[in-house]
């Protein structure tokens, strides 16, 4: 039995379709990983890692903008029950155990902190996907993907020392409250 064969237009379609579908699953993503970098860097306002936090909720925010802009330039429609539930778990998210009862630990910090950090790079995977794989740099070559990859790498280098120093808070026994995290006064990356 022979390979089935679409027909170049209803191959290009279904395609399009699945790429649809991909991008508001990645969407939802995004929504998560902003609202989470929003609640943690309310949750260490006035600390380095709160100014960090700070920097990276909005250099997300901005990607999910751009990520936007692209579903909007392929004709993609947002699917406002995915980004929806996207929002509701990670409400959801913030009723788990953390080893204190109603404040926050530095158990809460390590896992925001690591979550997000994994949330970069499947967005660094997500964006060379984009450009590699479904060939967006040849259909939108004004968007640069790969400066968008690079800006998923600083923010990912921002926030590594953080993630280190509250795993080490987290799970070393004789630190019962967390450190100021440095200096107030971080470096902005470029």
């Amino acid at each position: 039995m022979g390979a089935v064969r679409w027909p170049i237009a209803g191959y290009l379609e279904r395609m399009d379709q699945l790429l649809g579908i991909y991008l508001n699953d990645q969407l939802a993503m995004g929504v998560v990983w902003r609202e989470l970098a929003r609640r943690s860097a309310r949750n260490n306002r006035g600390t380095a890692v709160g100014e960090s936090l700070t920097r990276v909720a909005v250099a997300i925010a901005e990607d999910v903008e751009t990520f936007q802009t692209i579903m909007r330039r392929l004709g993609v429609r947002a699917s406002p029950i995915k980004t929806g539930l996207a929002f509701l778990a990670e409400r959801a998210g913030r009723l788990k155990l953390n080893g204190r009862l109603g404040s926050y630990s530095p158990l809460s910090r390590f896992e925001e902190l690591e979550i997000l950090v994994m949330g970069i790079e499947g967005k660094k995977q997500l964006w060379t996907t984009l450009r590699d794989l479904a060939d967006l740099a040849t259909r939108l070559p004004d968007v640069d993907f790969d400066g968008l990859i690079d800006r998923a790498e600083r923010q990912r280098a921002e926030l590594e020392p953080f993630r280190t120093i509250a795993g080490t808070e987290a799970f070393t026994p004789h630190n019962s409250e967390p450190a100021d995290h440095g200096p107030s006064k971080k470096p902005r990356p470029a």
